[in-house]
């Protein structure tokens, strides 16, 4: 069974989380070089970047169409691409 827009969002929801706790300096980051920081904020942009351009093919696909979902759906994720990216370029 196809996953619907709204659990695909869910699924980048701790993305979302880690992205916007490592800004406000509330993820443990303990041990951890800024260079690895960096890297796991990636990975993070990363996952919600592929999460959002998720959109069928054709008529035939099930793919649930996430780039062409309203905006109000993704808005957190789409956010946290731009906090994360920005976060990165600062550090």
């Amino acid at each position: 069974m196809a996953q619907t827009v709204t659990e695909c969002l869910a699924a980048g929801t701790d993305s979302v989380t880690l992205i916007d706790q490592v800004k406000a300096g509330t993820h443990d980051v303990t041990g951890m070089t800024q260079a690895e920081i960096n890297e796991m904020v990636q990975r993070n942009v990363d996952h919600l970047s592929t999460i959002l351009l998720y959109a069928p093919v054709d008529g035939d696909d099930d793919t649930p169409d996430i780039a062409g979902a309203a905006g109000s759906k993704k808005t957190t994720h789409v956010a946290a691409v731009t906090t994360g990216n920005a976060y990165i370029a600062a550090n």
